[in-house]
């Protein structure tokens, strides 16, 4: 029997009405302490964010623990699952299994291919592959519960097969991104129809914590507030043509 997982909870503000839930499911050696700027931001919102653990040590403890998450009807819906790094691995291979109570998903800096990258000679060449974002680079240096030397472990030996994916899908990705390329994040998101891949500029692997964490959170919630109307995802704010 799996254990229960630690999670990290970020609620919207008192005398707000919710307006969804996010499960997070973090990348190689992250915990989701590190995805505290992203989910207060989030809550702030309105939006609830429950963040998991890195799945790669014990998969099957952590996803159970995500789609109870999503089952949990206390949790305001619609529930939204976000995966970072190998989290988006985890994240896509629940949504193509049609886990109950998820009605979109969120994949940030993808992984790519089944092999590990080459490590990195040194801690400072970890971060730079990772993040420009001198707070989140802090962050991360300071952080006892972060497991360095993490990003070269392989990811799992099976990619999830993104065709068999049916709810919305967001995609961020950093356009510096050298663990997972943008150019093959973007040949593999071809296998899903419908998906909207957005790139970041000057941003590395860290897609959801690096120097346009305000524009990820920004495009974020401009995705759930579409979600809320439909799953369509009518547009809400229109460039209108004035030629």
């Amino acid at each position: 029997m799996s254990s229960p997982q630690p999670v990290h909870a970020w609620d919207e503000p008192e005398g707000i009405a919710p307006r969804g839930t996010l499960v997070l499911l973090p990348g190689r050696g992250e915990h989701g302490g590190v995805y505290e700027r992203f989910g207060r931001r989030i809550a702030a919102d309105g939006y609830r964010v429950r963040a998991l653990t890195d799945p790669s040590p014990d998969p099957a403890a952590v996803t159970d623990e995500a789609a109870k998450l999503l089952r949990d009807e206390t949790l305001p819906g619609p529930r939204v699952l976000v995966g970072s790094d190998t989290g988006a691995l985890y994240a896509a291979r629940l949504a193509a299994r049609g886990t109950p109570g998820l009605d979109a998903l969120i994949l940030a800096g993808l992984p790519t291919a089944s092999h590990a990258v080459a490590a990195a000679p040194d801690w400072e060449a970890e971060l730079d592959r990772r993040t420009a974002c001198p707070t989140h680079r802090g962050r991360l240096t300071s952080d006892a519960a972060f497991r360095r030397g993490a990003l070269t472990d392989p990811p799992p030996a099976e990619l999830p097969a993104l065709d068999g994916i049916s709810v919305p899908v967001l995609a961020l990705h950093g356009a510096d991104d050298t663990v997972s390329p943008l150019p093959e994040a973007r040949h593999a998101y071809r296998a899903l129809p419908g998906v909207e891949l957005v790139s970041l500029a000057g941003t590395r692997h860290d897609a959801l914590n690096d120097l346009t964490h305000r524009t990820a959170a920004a495009t974020v919630v401009l995705f759930l507030e579409r979600l809320r109307l439909s799953p369509a995802l009518a547009p809400i704010a229109v460039r209108e043509d004035l030629a």
